[in-house]
């Protein structure tokens, strides 16, 4: 029993030291990058532009009258819609290293078991920033107004990357239980058009029929969407900032947990 307790004590790691296998995997998470320059530019670059030319440029004139004006209007909203989109792929990066068998090297280091699934989950916040930056300096380079001031911008879009997290340890356990990479895909795809369509991210609710108005109204997808639309642009916030942050409470508190236990049980 003394032996037992003392390999034990051996092997517990210190919160500080978990802080740090998380960030270090973070890190190697993030490097792969420099061996694909090709996805930096498409998600920073080439992204922003499809989205803000098809969206705005293509039907802008015909839902507002005009191309700037819908800019102003769906902007922050298509900065919720790029974050959320972003963190549903961290499903797939999370079941390719198990695939791959990542997880069984990692399994033989003397680091915190939970620390792959954290780095997985920092690595894809920080590539959502760089996303999320992007669009809004292509949005201001294309006429998008920032009209409030600079600690609100920045608050929007903390408050876009919050809510993500929340969004993101969903994909992480269907990433965990899918048994297939097209599983995670198709969630991703299936989740995705009812949150972001059926939300005011590109329409106001009340031109929607009523049974969608209903739905509408209570996705978390549209609080989040006129949260940073009234952080950014100055109209009426409500409760918006508050429902966003409950829903990012709630969603966390359901799947971190069930991602946790699933992970526990792949390690």
């Amino acid at each position: 029993m003394s032996a037992v307790g003392d390999v034990t004590k051996t092997h517990r790691i210190g919160l500080l030291a978990t802080v740090r296998h998380c960030l270090t995997l973070c890190g190697r998470n993030l490097l792969h990058l420099k061996s694909s320059p090709g996805e930096i530019v498409g998600f920073a670059l080439v992204q922003p532009l499809m989205i803000i030319g098809l969206l705005v440029y293509v039907f802008g004139g015909a839902i507002a009258g005009s191309s700037e004006q819908y800019l102003q209007y769906a902007l922050p909203g298509l900065l919720v819609q790029a974050s959320v989109f972003a963190v549903l792929a961290t499903g797939s990066g999370l079941h390719q290293d198990i695939t791959n068998g990542v997880f069984d090297r990692l399994r033989s280091l003397p680091i915190a078991r939970i620390a792959p699934l954290v780095g997985h989950l920092l690595g894809t916040l920080v590539r959502v920033t760089a996303g999320v930056l992007a669009m809004l300096i292509v949005g201001a380079m294309q006429g998008f107004e920032v009209k409030t001031d600079i600690v609100r911008t920045v608050l929007g879009l903390l408050l876009a990357l919050v809510f993500a997290s929340s969004m993101a340890w969903m994909s992480m356990l269907v990433g965990l239980l899918a048994k297939s990479a097209s599983t995670v895909y198709l969630f991703s795809g299936v989740l995705l058009f009812p949150l972001t369509f059926g939300s005011n991210i590109f329409v106001k609710t009340m031109t929607m029929p009523g049974w969608l108005q209903a739905w509408a109204e209570v996705n978390p997808i549209t609080h989040a969407a006129t949260a940073i639309r009234g952080l950014m642009t100055g109209t009426p916030l409500g409760n918006s900032v508050w429902w966003t942050l409950g829903w990012t409470v709630a969603l966390t508190l359901l799947f971190a947990p069930l991602a946790l236990r699933a992970y526990r049980r792949q390690v």
